[in-house]
């Protein structure tokens, strides 16, 4: 299966890494590789995550506080958003 990440959702993960970053040197890289590792998970798996609006489906980042939102469709997953569980829920539904 393949995955796009969408522009505004590479965005978020980028703004996330900076932050992250400079609380503490490293914790970026960690947080990326959190986001990859659930991707890859994502891939695998699409249904396994709960549909929670317009087919979008979220997925919880189990270290940091920020879900990944996306569709699935049969041969491709589409990144919609990475968001901070705390950001206004109705930000990402924009992007659907």
């Amino acid at each position: 299966m393949q995955l796009l990440v969408r522009p505004a959702a590479a965005a978020d993960m980028e703004e996330a890494y900076r932050w992250y970053e400079q609380q503490r040197p490293g914790l970026g890289e960690e947080f990326l590789a959190a986001v990859d590792s659930l991707l890859g998970d994502i891939v695998t798996h699409p249904t396994a995550y709960p549909a929670i609006h317009r087919e979008a489906r979220r997925a919880l980042l189990r270290r940091f506080p920020y879900a990944i939102f996306f569709r699935s469709y049969r041969d491709i997953v589409i990144v919609l958003a990475c968001m901070h569980g705390r950001r206004d829920p109705n930000r990402w539904k924009g992007r659907t």
